[in-house]
């Protein structure tokens, strides 16, 4: 499978929003409530932005990023759809995010995990991620504390 990872366009959205709904989250969580309009607002925010992954088949992973203070990006949004699972997309999404974190000068990458999805853990916690006390900014008032965890960039 050939992959080749771009940034997203406003032209994206749609595929964006597909992706992120195909990615089986529970119904619980506020990633089921995002609209193309939210992402239109987050992803062309002031410094923030996203990537999608693109095959021959179409888009099968995205990731969206936005800057929190002056020296943290903030990863998010971060969905394959399941055929694509186990096949390095996402890691290669996470660590696009990651270069584009170093290249603008900052010194970390947070994220926040939803409670409805810690079977996640592992997968950012193999690249690097490690658990912080900190609360997250961007909490849904209805939903349940996320995990909050942090990469520090070399």
């Amino acid at each position: 499978m050939h992959v080749v990872l771009r940034a997203v366009t406003p032209a994206d959205l749609p595929a964006f929003h597909a992706v992120m709904m195909a990615a089986g989250m529970d119904p619980r969580s506020s990633w089921s409530r995002v609209t193309v309009a939210d992402l239109q607002a987050s992803l062309f925010a002031p410094d923030a932005g996203g990537l999608v992954a693109q095959t021959e088949a179409g888009v099968v992973g995205v990731v969206g990023y936005r800057p929190d203070g002056p020296r943290t990006l903030t990863l998010n949004k971060l969905a394959t759809v399941p055929t694509v699972r186990g096949q390095g997309v996402g890691r290669q999404l996470v660590e696009a995010v990651e270069a584009h974190a170093r290249a603008q000068g900052y010194g970390r990458v947070l994220l926040a995990v939803s409670q409805y999805n810690l079977d996640v853990l592992p997968f950012y916690e193999g690249l690097g991620y490690r658990r912080s006390a900190e609360a997250y900014a961007h909490a849904h008032p209805a939903s349940p504390p996320p995990v909050v965890l942090v990469k520090e960039l070399p």
